[in-house]
């Protein structure tokens, strides 16, 4: 192996012991890239000036009109959750199924589905659930692995609806990717890959999955009906117009907020951007509609602000990074290692999600999407028979899958954070067990019949 080969192995290793040991990612990332920059400089393998081009990438990252759709949805999904809709929801959801075995966690799966829609940030989900529903589920006697793997699993599915904040971020990269794929093999007229297409792609595979929990739910309650039994008549509450009206009450605002900003975005009428300026407005009326706008305001535009900066910030230093891993010729390093891995565009794909899926470990799907996929996409968007809105959604749920993987997972240790005492974290690590089958299991079935994540594009958008 040439000696630039091994400097290049060796910023990645790098990069990965220092997050091990717990130094801030994005600026691990920027502060390995300029020492390895200047130690390649010393050693004649690049030359320190291309960092000069740094300044104008960092400021095309802060222009980039996709990326203004992340504040938007982010700032949505923080209102809705100061606004108390989940409580609503889960309480409704809660009596109505309630009297069903199971009904509690089938209602876990369609409040959580729910908020994935409306919020797309899972620690937010992660937390509402905790709180409000698992308390529940324990108390009326429902398995505590049970309870814990549903919370846990549910609160994921606001890494593969829309509006994502993942699929935005990964829309954009891959859109970026697929051009210099194209422009590689002499398609000077290349094709667009947008977030719309992303949004599309992943609705079918997302509520397959949601399909897939519900079923598991639904047979767990037949065959082991203690772990999972109804409500007394008493706690389900009373049913009739009453009911009915607290119901189309606590569904109607976030359902037409939901439909406003995928529909828009669907239908082609709004942008992802333009379409979380409707969301965003949207959760504050409906906050203002509650009487929960003043007190909401100043915390949802501080965690806002915390969350945009965290990623923002993450990126300038997968910028720079990205800029001296080429520089250095990594991306060349990387595009021979795919195209020369046994099984050809099979085998680099199964290596390329493997490699993801085990780094989902030591970092956030954020900082995957911006290290990793700029790397690995363009190389596997050249390979014949890759589509890249199949891939796209193979990525995203694979990095879904990682995000509830014990031992690791985000989402284990946000549920953690918030479980009663009586829940363990063996408790959670082994409930969450039979989900991570359920995901790998879609993952396989989205692997032989790509037309789950393809067919609703083709259909809007005729590509």
């Amino acid at each position: 192996m040439a000696l630039a080969e091994l400097f290049v192995v060796a910023m990645v290793v790098a990069v990965c012991a220092a997050l091990m040991v717990g130094y801030p990612v994005a600026l691990t990332l920027g502060g390995v890239s300029l020492i390895c920059a200047a130690l390649g400089h010393l050693l004649g393998l690049m030359d320190v000036g291309i960092l000069g081009a740094l300044p104008q990438r960092i400021y095309a990252v802060l222009t980039n009109g996709v990326l203004l759709a992340v504040p938007l949805f982010v700032f949505m999904g923080v209102m809705l959750e100061r606004a108390g809709v989940a409580e609503d929801l889960l309480e409704t959801m809660g009596r109505l199924f309630g009297p069903l075995r199971g009904g509690l966690g089938i209602s876990a799966v369609i409040v959580g589905t729910l908020l994935a829609a409306a919020k797309g940030v899972v620690g937010a989900t992660t937390v509402t659930l905790g709180l409000i529903m698992l308390p529940t589920m324990v108390r009326f006697g429902y398995d505590k692995r049970l309870a814990a793997g549903t919370v846990a699993a549910t609160s994921t599915l606001a890494q593969i609806f829309p509006p994502a904040t993942v699929l935005v971020l990964l829309g954009d990269q891959l859109g970026n990717s697929y051009q210099a794929a194209q422009l590689a093999k002499g398609i000077f007229a290349p094709r667009a890959l947008t977030v719309s297409d992303l949004f599309a792609g992943a609705l079918v595979p997302g509520f397959a999955l949601v399909a897939l929990y519900l079923l598991f739910l639904i047979a767990v309650a037949f065959l082991k009906p203690e772990a999972s039994p109804a409500l007394p008549s008493d706690e389900s509450g009373a049913k009739g117009l009453a009911f009915a009206g607290r119901l189309i009450a606590a569904l109607v605002a976030p359902l037409a907020l939901i439909a406003a900003v995928l529909g828009s975005i669907l239908g082609g009428v709004a942008t992802p951007t333009e379409a979380g300026s409707i969301g965003a407005v949207g959760a504050t009326l409906l906050a203002a509609r509650k009487g929960a706008l003043g007190a909401a305001l100043k915390p949802v535009v501080e965690k806002t602000t915390q969350i945009v900066g965290m990623i923002f910030l993450i990126l300038i230093g997968a910028t720079a990074f990205s800029l001296v891993f080429r520089a250095l010729g990594g991306d060349v390093m990387v595009e021979r290692a795919l195209t020369r891995l046994p099984g050809g565009t099979d085998g680099a794909i199964l290596a390329v999600m493997l490699a993801m899926f085990l780094l989902g470990f030591v970092m956030d799907a954020f900082e995957i999407i911006f290290v990793v996929v700029p790397i690995v996409a363009p190389p596997l968007l050249q390979m014949p028979g890759v589509d890249p809105v199949w891939l796209g959604v193979m990525m995203a749920m694979n990095l879904q899958t990682s995000y509830m993987h014990p031992p690791l997972g985000p989402t284990l240790f946000f549920l953690r954070s918030v479980a009663p005492p009586e829940i363990t974290t063996k408790d959670i690590y082994i409930g969450i067990i039979p989900f991570v089958a359920i995901q790998l299991c879609a993952l396989v079935v989205l692997w032989f019949w790509p037309g789950l994540a393809t067919a609703l594009p083709h259909a809007l958008y005729g590509h």
